[in-house]
């Protein structure tokens, strides 16, 4: 029987070779100095002889190897291969590992990465990160459970970010129907949390509405110096006032301007929309289509031309000129438009709300098309531009309240 010391002492030599212990179990000497434990064993009703692995010395001591050896002795004895064992039991730790939370939810962002943009994906991969995969990551998707989830949706609730603990119920909700698409979950735990979380304050972004105001305002952007993209993006976002998202990540593909539209998909309802663009909207436009209008995107980043413009970019410039986040915001041009629309110009509030790409409905309560009032609307975009244009070389100013004859 091989005794500790001599499992210790064993030299490697030019070829492997093997120091028997008892009832097949031997330890093998490699050339390269490894020591690796080895059971030889007969599978039921077999005539040749078959090597199970138990370790490698000193990490495993002889002690433990016996141990280890004695275990597959009484499988063998109650007809069960150790060997065959081993790989089910693998094979069972893998599917395991597949079928995780974690491993659904990578699969999904891989998915997500070839459909929405860099900043979308990298918001979901950190919100993923930080929120599910500490409590739920490594749980087969089939056991998680509302509980698990509401475990790791507490931690930004009790920190006072409860818009970020929706959007993290929301993304597991997406990985679960993702799980169910592909078979490996049967329903969507998140569904069972709608009502469990704090309601997030109404948030409101910061904006100008006063016309007197206003022309500051469009005179700060006008004077503006930064990159060629920065200075057309800012003096564009007025006059589409269009979520900021969808202004950074516009795509020269959607924009056409010999017919003055652009034409996209709404980030936040997922319905397509077209901007009417005013003839100053296409003199910016066309300015800067000899810039950038051999890439995707119409404001591309400084950091490569293959992603957008960063989602703090127009803000940030905001800061710059001075205007506080108490003041004006990117978003803020959307309520300086609807309000001044409505209140100054006399515009409609369907046709405003419809260019705002809000949820309209007719009378029957069915959801206008994108082409609805599209005649009126290019009127409007073009009023507002003019209307815009006077502001900003001081003329025109028509107080809230008083609307234009």
């Amino acid at each position: 029987m091989l005794t500790a010391s001599a499992a210790i002492n064993a030299k490697p030599r030019d070829r492997a070779y093997k120091l028997a212990d008892s009832h097949g179990l031997f330890l093998l000497v490699t050339p390269s100095g490894s020591k690796l434990w080895r059971l030889k064993y007969r599978r039921p009703g077999a005539k040749t002889e078959n090597l199970l692995s138990l370790g490698g010395f000193p990490l495993v001591s002889l002690r433990e190897a016996r141990d280890r050896r004695d275990e597959a002795r009484k499988l063998l004895d109650d007809g069960i291969d150790p060997g065959i064992k081993r790989q089910a039991e693998k094979m069972a730790r893998a599917d395991r590992a597949a079928n995780t939370f974690g491993a659904v939810a990578d699969e999904f962002l891989i998915k997500l990465a070839g459909e929405a943009t860099y900043g979308t994906v990298k918001r979901a991969r950190s919100m993923y990160r930080t929120y599910l995969s500490p409590y739920i990551g490594d749980t087969p998707i089939t056991e998680v459970t509302a509980p698990m989830l509401l475990a790791g949706l507490r931690k930004p609730e009790a920190a006072g970010k409860i818009e970020t603990a929706h959007r993290a119920r929301s993304l597991s909700s997406q990985v679960f129907r993702y799980g169910i698409a592909t078979g490996r979950a049967e329903r969507d735990a998140a569904a069972d949390l709608i009502g469990a979380l704090a309601t997030p304050k109404a948030r409101h972004f910061a904006s100008i509405t006063d016309p007197e105001e206003i022309g500051p305002l469009l005179r700060a952007l006008y004077r503006y110096q930064g990159t060629p993209v920065v200075e057309a993006a800012l003096k564009l976002a007025p006059l589409v006032f269009v979520r900021p998202g969808e202004l950074r990540t516009a795509k020269w593909s959607g924009i056409d301007l010999d017919a003055a539209e652009w034409r996209y998909t709404v980030t936040k309802t997922g319905t397509p929309h077209i901007v009417p663009l005013s003839t100053q909207a296409v003199e910016i436009l066309t300015e800067l289509h000899l810039l950038t209008g051999r890439g995707e995107y119409v404001f591309p980043s400084v950091r490569g031309k293959g992603r957008p413009m960063s989602e703090n970019t127009i803000n940030a410039a905001l800061r710059y000129m001075g205007f506080t986040s108490d003041t004006m915001t990117g978003h803020g041009f959307r309520a300086m438009a609807r309000t001044v629309l409505d209140e100054v110009l006399g515009f409609r509030p369907d046709y405003i709300e419809h260019q705002l790409a809000h949820a309209v409905r007719d009378p029957n309560g069915r959801a206008y098309n994108r082409t609805k009032h599209l005649p009126e609307r290019r009127k409007m975009m073009q009023g507002w531009a003019d209307y815009l244009d006077s502001l900003r070389n001081g003329s025109n100013v028509i107080p809230i309240g008083r609307k234009r004859a």
